[in-house]
């Protein structure tokens, strides 16, 4: 006798329900999924609006209007002026490089990338301390020449600069890997110059990946305090970015300035997560 041997292709019949949580267990996890979003962010969203406006929008106005609020906004915007474009041009060359070319050093290259990612911000600025501090490496050059970096704006933007560069590499990489060179050796092919290929052909591809990280990188610029904190030393007027000017307005007992300055930070994290979702959905759709 011979033994019966199933067909190969023989399909296995699944219920419906068997792919399906139970009720309960979907319920459950959208109760927790909305309680900890409402504990952890509406909550404190609503607080600081509502800490704000508690003594009317003349208060609130008179708070953003201060000499040294003002200062802190402007430094701030300062700081993401330069670092933003500064970081695009380095992430759109970094992603270029590794992506295209094959050097010594690219494997290490693609990991000092993700350096910012693992080191504490306030030991990146305690970095910076300690090369351009008055008792660091370069410190006495820097003093001879009268170039001050560290509790000045040179050294804000530096710090910023370090904790932020990753953002437009790290969104592009992925992408420019996925894409492939195909449609650039084609233009090259059809007598294209490279400047003209990369506005022509790459731009277009990676526009709403270089976008996104763009505005990443912007809101980090705009946010940071840890790393800017070890290097700006805290002078009113001078050296405070927004996120450190409501530490020091809310340690001098001033709640409403203080938080009048959170509610602009507050404002751009909610705009970075509109332009965030309709990023998504263009990279998405696209």
């Amino acid at each position: 006798m011979h033994a019966i041997v199933p067909p190969i292709n023989t399909k296995i019949q699944i219920h419906p329900h068997a792919l399906k949580d139970p009720v309960w267990v979907r319920w459950t996890l959208i109760v927790i999924a909305i309680t900890f979003i409402s504990l952890f962010i509406l909550l404190p969203l609503g607080l600081v609006i509502f800490q704000a406006f508690s003594k009317g929008l003349e208060a609130y106005g008179e708070a953003l209007s201060q000499p040294d609020t003002i200062s802190a906004i402007k430094l701030t915007l300062l700081t993401a002026l330069v670092t933003v474009p500064s970081n695009m041009i380095f992430g759109v060359a970094a992603a270029w490089a590794i992506t295209r070319f094959d050097f010594i050093g690219k494997s290490l290259l693609t990991t000092l990338i993700d350096l910012p990612f693992s080191v504490s911000p306030v030991i990146s600025g305690l970095i910076f301390v300690l090369l351009f501090g008055a008792q660091g490496w370069f410190g006495e050059w820097l003093m001879a020449h009268e170039i001050k970096i560290i509790f000045a704006v040179p050294g804000i933007i530096l710090a910023t600069l370090f904790v932020t560069f990753p953002f437009v590499a790290r969104q592009l990489i992925p992408l420019m890997q996925e894409m492939g060179n195909q449609e650039e050796e084609a233009a090259l092919s059809l007598g294209a110059s490279g400047w003209k290929m990369f506005w022509l052909v790459t731009v277009p591809n990676i526009k709403w990946a270089l976008l996104y990280g763009v505005l990443l990188c912007n809101a980090r610029a705009m946010g940071e305090f840890g790393a800017v904190s070890v290097v700006s030393g805290h002078i009113r007027g001078l050296t405070n970015t927004l996120p450190l000017h409501v530490e020091v307005s809310y340690n001098d007992y001033d709640i409403v300035g203080a938080f009048a300055s959170a509610s602009i930070l507050a404002a751009l994290a909610i705009v970075t997560l509109v332009l965030k979702t309709l990023l998504e959905w263009k990279q998405g759709k696209r």
